[in-house]
């Protein structure tokens, strides 16, 4: 049986990084949570892991080791054009919330994925 799980974040400002993502995944604030120095998301429906974020004195300074991708292709096999447009669609809509744009990977001659920074400048991808 598998567990319920959290991903826990480090933040400079936990609730802007908590609505950024909750907007970029459809999530919503936990209800009850209410920590001033902390935030916390979880998918409504009930089915993805909750999202915490604590807030840090420490600024990022590397790489990210871990980092969240978001499918908005859902699963293979995909029609590439049809997929491409989601991708950059999501893109957009994520710029417009805060996010930056690193760069384009393909897969071949089609668009594989997007890196992205949150406005905190971590990682993530678009795929």
């Amino acid at each position: 049986m598998a567990m319920h799980w959290t991903l826990g974040c480090d933040a400079g400002d936990p609730q802007r990084l908590a609505a950024f993502w909750a907007q970029a995944l459809g999530y919503v604030a936990e209800p009850g949570y209410d920590d001033p120095d902390g935030a916390s998301i979880v998918d409504p429906e009930g089915v993805g892991p909750a999202i915490g974020f604590l807030r840090v004195q420490e600024g990022k300074t590397a790489k990210n080791r871990m980092h969240i991708d978001i499918r908005v292709a859902g699963e293979p096999p995909w029609e590439m054009a049809g997929r491409a447009r989601l991708i950059r669609a999501k893109v957009a809509d994520l710029v417009a919330l805060g996010a930056t744009v690193v760069r384009e990977e393909r897969y071949g001659p089609e668009l594989g994925h997007v890196v992205m920074r949150d406005p905190e400048g971590n990682e993530f991808c678009v795929a």
